[in-house]
């Protein structure tokens, strides 16, 4: 198995949902394309999300239309329902829509109803229309929340998370996101569920998906790469988490912090395939954009001197 890791850039669509001012059009263009700049090989661009629900997305179209696109990267859209893929599709027609797109599932019935308004069961017939609208046009992505424990139930059982993911391969999906959602997750049931899944479905790329709701969030990547995932979500400065109507329990919502992610995978010798300089004037953007300082360690101190200067 390859060292090196592969990191999915989620400000712009995790990150921005969970600010109370909607970010220009302009702006989301110029940050999409500052991470394409740094190398990013996944980056979550946007959200087929309904506009009056969700506005800060009512702007997809346009924004997959400004983004300049580098050849062999993934720009990836969530679509909620079959109303969602449909809009993806309608954009992919007309020349400018994402090559990726995320079907969301809860691995919890209160969370699914509170989430996506239906039951556990209702979710997989709405992923199934969804994927059938899809068809062969994207890269499919499944994502599973609150999968290592749910603000309203508790404990999460792997092994439903293991059959959630098995249910996802069911369909033809190959790459699975796992969502620490409210940030219950510790690096022992992080390692316990990856080698669960890595077994059950070895040819599925597991994705880590985690927030440091309680500061955990760095320490359970590091576990979900022991345990062989090599596929990480992170967000600059540490935005995001939840849209901003939401509320799942109490603390910080957000994810991991890219600029702290790839530092630690750096001095550890793990290659995440980034441009430094570029990743560090994406994390300045990000904070002029939002207009204040974000969560971010290495966004203060820079990358750790001895790798940086050899690289």
């Amino acid at each position: 198995m390859s060292d090196r890791v592969v990191i999915c850039e989620c400000f712009a669509r995790d990150g921005l949902q969970h600010e109370p001012a909607v970010v220009s059009t302009a702006d989301k263009i110029a940050l999409i394309d500052a991470f394409t700049a740094a190398g990013f090989p996944r980056i979550e661009a946007t959200s087929y999300s309904h506009p009056v629900k969700v506005p800060a997305f009512g702007d997809a179209g346009p924004v997959l239309a400004g983004i300049t696109r580098r050849p062999g990267v993934w720009y990836k859209a969530t679509t909620p329902n079959r109303t969602g893929v449909e809009r993806a599709v309608a954009d992919l027609a007309a020349g400018h829509g994402a090559n990726e797109v995320s079907l969301l599932a809860s691995a919890t019935e209160s969370h699914t109803e509170r989430n996506l308004g239906t039951s556990r069961e209702g979710q997989w017939r709405r992923i199934e229309e969804m994927i059938a609208v899809a068809g062969d046009r994207f890269r499919l992505v499944g994502v599973i929340s609150v999968a290592l424990g749910c603000p309203f139930e508790g404990e999460v059982p792997p092994e439903r998370v293991v059959e959630d993911v098995l249910r996802f391969v069911g369909q033809g999906v190959k790459i699975v996101t796992i969502g620490d959602t409210t940030g219950l997750g510790t690096p022992a049931k992080v390692r316990r569920l990856f080698r669960m899944l890595a077994e059950a479905a070895p040819d599925v790329a597991a994705v880590a998906h985690f927030h440091d709701t309680r500061g955990i969030g760095i320490a359970n990547c590091m576990a979900a790469y022991e345990a062989g995932c090599r596929h990480f979500d992170s967000s600059f400065g540490g935005v995001g988490g939840h849209p901003t109507n939401i509320r799942y329990g109490s603390g910080r919502a957000g994810n991991v912090a890219t600029e702290d992610l790839v530092n630690l995978f750096e001095m550890e010798g793990i290659s995440t395939g980034l441009d430094f300089d570029r990743v560090m004037a994406a994390s300045r953007l990000c904070e002029s954009v939002l207009g204040r300082p974000l969560d971010s360690k290495v966004a203060r101190a820079g990358f750790a001197a001895a790798r940086y200067e050899n690289a």
